[in-house]
């Protein structure tokens, strides 16, 4: 967990990678890593999305490839098995967290209520992901939670956006924040990677402003 949180801490964004072809999300990977940014959520939302998984983390070994929207410990077993450093999912599901538990990578389930995230720190967990974000309070929301829950760091995913970033992050209990505006897909279906490498280095421009 240490490698995957000091990566998150310099860079402070996660872009989400979803394509439905291993050839394309090894170009939007590459892109990524092009601005700067060396942790990829490639999400399970295509029937080509573990496959993508797996190009990418034998692509680029040194870039924490994570897999995301994994929704049950079958899904986590097979993530894992293609090669995924970290899980991160939209729901708390405990099966997941002892899967990934047991193979000693890092998971960063979704919660959205104080009892979901109370059964998360009673499972051992401190990172979490607010999901989704915007519709359950967003900033406002994280302050509440981490004025109780004092050593929970969260990434909150679901409507942050280049205009609200900075008000994810000022909340200090905010590690990261995940997003899907760095590969927009009218610029991935242009085969304009060039635009997604500017998108990933004007967010981290926007995180240390």
């Amino acid at each position: 967990m240490t490698d995957l949180i000091q990566s998150l801490e310099a860079k402070r964004v996660v872009p989400l990678v979803q394509s439905d072809d291993p050839k394309t999300a090894l170009k939007i990977s590459e892109a990524l890593l092009a601005g700067g940014l060396d942790v990829l959520e490639v999400v399970l939302r295509t029937d080509a999305a573990l496959d993508c998984l797996e190009a990418i983390a034998k692509e680029f070994p040194d870039a924490h490839v994570g897999a995301g929207t994994v929704l049950s410990a079958a899904q986590s077993e097979e993530v894992i098995r293609r090669g995924a450093s970290f899980i991160v999912s939209p729901g708390l599901d405990a099966a997941s967290v002892d899967v990934a538990n047991g193979a000693g990578i890092p998971i960063l389930p979704g919660i959205s209520t104080a009892t979901e995230l109370q059964q998360a720190w009673n499972m051992g967990l401190r990172t979490v992901k607010l999901f989704p974000a915007s519709l359950v309070g967003g900033p406002k929301m994280l302050k509440a939670l981490s004025s109780v829950y004092r050593d929970v760091r969260f990434m909150p995913t679901g409507g942050v956006n280049p205009a609200n970033l900075n008000d994810y992050l000022a909340v200090p209990a905010v590690l990261a924040c995940g997003g899907s505006w760095l590969t927009p897909k009218d610029a991935i279906e242009a085969g304009d990677f060039g635009a997604i490498t500017k998108l990933a280095k004007d967010a981290i421009t926007i995180a240390h402003s």
